[in-house]
C-alpha cells in the first residue's frame, strides 16, 4: 500500500513522517505519472486557491478529481479539506476545488493568521491535539458525512466513504492517530 502527498505546497514532510509511523509506505507527488503509483492521496494544508492553481499547472487537477470519483481514499487537511468539500463559502471567485465530500466549507472560519490557535479536540471519541492555523470549518453537510470532530462548536473533521478531511493539522503533532484511520480507511478500500 503506497500514500500518495500531494507536493506542491504545504507540510510535506510532515504527512510523510506521519504517514510512515502509522505503518503506511508514502511519497510525494507532484506529477500524474506519480499519481498514478499511489492507492490514495493526501492533501496537505497550505494555501486553497494556491493549490488549485497549482493542481492545473502541473496537470494533476483533472486525474485527481478523477481518482476522487473512481473511489480512490483521500485525506485532506486544512487546505486540503476546502479542496474535497463539494461547497465553499468565502472562495475567491476562481476557486478551484476538487470535491468528493458532501459539505460546505467556509475558509479561514476561524480567522486571520494572527487567531490561529491549538487545543484538544475530541476526535471521534478520543481527544487529539488540533493545530489550527486560518482553518476552515465545516457550515453544513450532507446525510452521507460521519462528522467526526468538533471544535468551539463547529465541525472540523469528517469522514465520508474513503474521503476524510480535518480542518486543523495532525501532521504537525507526534500522534499519528489521524493518519493511522486515514491508512485503515485505504486498508478497508483495497480489501473491499
Amino acid at each position: 500500500m503506497r500514500i500518495g502527498v500531494l507536493a506542491l505546497q504545504g507540510d510535506v514532510r510532515e504527512h510523510v513522517r506521519a504517514l510512515t509511523s502509522a505503518g503506511a509506505e508514502a511519497m510525494p507527488v507532484r506529477r500524474p505519472s506519480e499519481l498514478d503509483d499511489v492507492d490514495a492521496l493526501v492533501i496537505p494544508g497550505g494555501e486553497s486557491t494556491t493549490i488549485g492553481k497549482l493542481l492545473v499547472t502541473f496537470d494533476l487537477l483533472d486525474p485527481v478529481r478523477k481518482r476522487v470519483r473512481e473511489g480512490m481514499p483521500a485525506f485532506g487537511s486544512c487546505a486540503g479539506m476546502i479542496l474535497l468539500a463539494d461547497r465553499v463559502l468565502d472562495g475567491t471567485t476562481d476557486q478551484i476545488g476538487i470535491g468528493g465530500i458532501d459539505m460546505t466549507v467556509r475558509r479561514n472560519a476561524f480567522g486571520r493568521q494572527v487567531a490561529s490557535w491549538e487545543g484538544e479536540v475530541d476526535f471521534d471519541g478520543s481527544p487529539v491535539h488540533g493545530v489550527f492555523i486560518r482553518a476552515p470549518w465545516v457550515e453544513d453537510c450532507g446525510s452521507g458525512v460521519e462528522v467526526l470532530a468538533r471544535a468551539a462548536d463547529r465541525i472540523v473533521a469528517v469522514r465520508q466513504g474513503p474521503l476524510l478531511a480535518t480542518a486543523f493539522h495532525p501532521e504537525l503533532t507526534d500522534d499519528a492517530r489521524v493518519h493511522a484511520l486515514f491508512v485503515s480507511i485505504v486498508k478497508e478500500r483495497a480489501d473491499s
